[in-house]
């Protein structure tokens, strides 16, 4: 799924809680009490004992989640495993789950509209809840939990203490400030508990002020090879960045946490399993991708172009060395490449997953520098991916639709066009396949309907982005090129009555899902695994 990421913009899979609102099953007479009871070590909570359970434990973080959701299921195991894992360390933090589709008033008050989605309730708060912006993963979630319930920083008292510190990690980052106390070290201190990939420590004596030539407050990130008498500014490849407090200012979490995501990163990543996560999660706007086969000698001396142009768009553009023969093989089918082709240069903006290329590439500084900021500058226009058509694209029932024939078909004025885009892999889209054929079936026969699909990561169009699969575009006949987005159930009665009724549905009491297929779930590619891994309804 890792190399699904500059295939959607939102690189994220969801099942959102949308149109339909869940309710709970009649005929369900078991009486709730305010008990505690577990299922895998994991507090099975609802609106009886939600209270109790977040009164009597200092640290609960609680899942919300669908039974049909698969992103649910997938991450029941690790959440399993890593309430073990808390127990064993006898933590404060415990976990606990609530079924959203069932405790309908829990999922209302604490606004739950996606699956799963976690929440973190500490010392028996209930009304300001903290977001979890850990990985979904056991080891992800444990390494949240524990840096919420002990202290996010490590004080340094002394240089040499300072000087281990340093040393201990290949990433860590220090706050040094004159008053722990001050609102600077407190935003720290809440940056410290976010950023659980980071190692942090704080200072405050004069002596490691000294030691690393330090006077006034100022935030410090090292990569291992770094020492405390190097001048300011730093760039991160050489050991060390500074980031002095604004006196006036202050700090800002976010724009703080920012500043160390780009930071840590190397000036040149390559894409691999280890790093993935770091090229994702730094949330660089664009990402320029040098595709090379580094078992070609030839190949790999490109990348001193690379490198030299890179630092002119530290933070703006993130540079990556993409493997075609190693770990990056598998993303090539989303930029329209073949091994064959590397090298070459592709820019991606993560905002809406253009991919843009030079006319010929070129691999010189100058030229990529060049390149990069016309991209930037708007005076680019991007490549857009098209499948060739099937033979027989335009005799199914189900037409097939590409990049190329997208336009004739979706904006025919002359025609009522209802287009499935999906994705090979999605598990929603193949639940609703049979559907979609019964419905080209049904509409075959209609001069003014035109049942199609088309497949979103072969395909990309100028002015639609895809955000999740399926997703159902409705294209009326007539002038004005508009588009209406299909969001009801996914069957072939609903469908038809949303056809039939010019692209809308009549009023009438909606239909509660009983199982996925008759959702409205939609999955997105996930890079990270963490946090924005959900399901939408």
């Amino acid at each position: 799924v890792l190399s699904l990421a500059w295939l959607g913009p939102a690189v994220r899979g969801e099942e959102e809680d949308g149109e339909v609102v869940a309710e709970e099953e009649a005929g369900d007479d078991k009486v709730l009490s305010d008990e505690l009871e577990e299922e895998d070590g994991v507090l099975v909570l609802h609106e009886h004992n939600f209270a109790r359970a977040v009164s009597e434990h200092q640290l609960l973080l609680v899942e919300f989640y669908a039974p049909w959701c698969g992103h649910c299921q997938r991450l029941a195991p690790a959440f399993a495993q890593a309430a073990a894992a808390l127990r064993d360390e006898s933590s404060p933090a415990r976990l606990g789950k609530v079924d959203a589709t069932a405790q309908t008033a829990l999922a209302s008050e604490f606004g739950i509209t996606s699956y799963p989605t976690l929440k973190l309730f500490r010392d028996g708060n209930r009304t300001h809840p903290l977001a979890y912006t850990g990985r979904m993963d056991a080891k992800g979630i444990v390494h949240w939990m524990e840096r919420q319930a002990g202290p996010s920083a490590t004080l340094l008292q002394d240089a040499d203490t300072a000087a281990a510190f340093v040393g201990s990690q290949d990433v860590v980052v220090i706050g040094f400030f004159k008053d722990l106390e001050s609102k600077a070290a407190q935003v720290f201190y809440e940056v410290a508990s976010e950023v659980v990939d980071m190692t942090f420590g704080v200072a405050e004596a004069a002596e490691v002020f000294e030691a690393y030539g330090l006077s006034a407050d100022t935030v410090c990130l090292f990569k291992k090879g770094g020492g405390p008498h190097h001048p300011s500014p730093w760039q991160f490849d050489e050991g060390r960045t500074d980031f002095p407090v604004d006196p006036a200012r202050g700090l800002d979490a976010a724009e703080l946490t920012q500043l160390l995501r780009v930071h840590r990163l190397e000036l040149v990543m390559e894409f691999t399993n280890e790093t993935s996560d770091h090229i994702f999660g730094a949330k660089i706007p664009h990402h320029m991708l040098l595709f090379l086969n580094k078992s070609s000698s030839g190949q790999l001396a490109l990348q001193d172009g690379f490198r030299a142009a890179a630092s002119t768009f530290r933070g703006k553009v993130l540079f990556v060395v993409v493997d075609v023969a190693g770990y990056g093989a598998d993303v090539l089918p989303f930029f329209g490449l073949t091994p064959a082709e590397a090298p070459t240069l592709r820019l991606v903006k993560m905002e809406n997953n253009r991919k843009y290329q030079m006319d010929q590439d070129v691999f010189s500084d100058t030229a990529i520098r060049t390149f990069v900021q016309a991209v930037l500058d708007g005076k680019v226009k991007p490549r857009l991916l098209s499948a060739e058509p099937p033979e027989d694209w335009d005799t199914r029932p189900v037409k097939v639709l590409v990049g190329k024939t997208f336009e004739q078909v979706a904006y025919d004025e002359t025609k009522n066009v209802f287009v499935k885009f999906y994705a090979p892999w999605c598990s929603h889209c193949q639940a609703m396949a049979a559907a979609w054929e019964e419905l080209g079936e049904r509409y075959k026969d209609h001069e003014d309907i035109v049942i199609a699909e088309l497949d979103a990561t072969a395909n990309e169009l100028e002015n639609i982005t895809i955000h999740g699969f399926p997703t159902l575009h409705y294209f009326p006949a007539g002038p004005g090129r508009k588009m209406v987005e299909y969001k009801s159930n996914r069957d072939v009665e609903t469908f038809s009555k949303f056809l039939e009724n010019g692209g809308m549905l009549p009023e009438e009491p909606p239909v509660v899902p009983k199982t996925p297929e008759n959702s409205t779930g939609r999955e997105q590619p996930s890079p990270l695994g963490t946090a924005e891994s959900r399901d939408e309804l």
